[in-house]
């Protein structure tokens, strides 16, 4: 069985050293490099990995409450505090649905989608995170079909 070893943090990895390294590793040091510093911009704009979410999925219509935690993946008790953390910020706004007051409807706010695309801007441009990508388009879409090839039957 092979030995398992404690995983890199992105602060150990000595850039000189990491070329006879299996593609699988590298893609994995990878991730864990640009989620940290992604960390650090979304933190710096207010927002949490789980809020980014809430806010693409309510970039082209406002949902429910119900339907977000869906999209999401997460339980409806997840949902409710981080739609109530991105109320609290301006991002989001909550109203009953005037056919059923039973279900809550949130909306993107002006503040909302100015931070969704600042995030996304930052994402892509930044030299800390994508923007040393080459081809950003072409790598977006070989991770999409990794992950959907990788997905498939499960």
């Amino acid at each position: 069985m092979p030995r398992r070893t404690r995983p890199v943090a992105p602060e150990e990895v000595d850039p000189g050293d990491v070329s006879s390294w299996p593609t699988g590793r590298l893609l994995s040091v990878a991730a864990r490099v640009v989620e940290s510093r992604f960390d650090d911009v979304l933190a710096g704009l207010g927002l949490t990995h789980a809020g980014l979410i809430v806010l693409h999925h309510l970039d082209a219509e406002p949902r429910s409450q119900r339907e977000l935690a869906v999209l999401c993946r997460v339980t409806d008790q997840t949902m409710s505090r981080t739609i109530e953390r991105l109320q609290r910020t301006g991002f989001v706004e909550r109203s009953n649905d005037p056919a059923d007051r039973r279900r809550t409807i949130v909306r993107l706010t002006e503040a909302g989608g100015r931070v969704l695309a600042s995030a996304r801007r930052e994402e892509r441009e930044s030299e800390s995170l994508l923007g040393v990508v080459d081809d950003y388009d072409h790598f977006r879409a070989q991770l999409l079909k990794l992950i959907r090839h990788g997905s498939a039957g499960r």
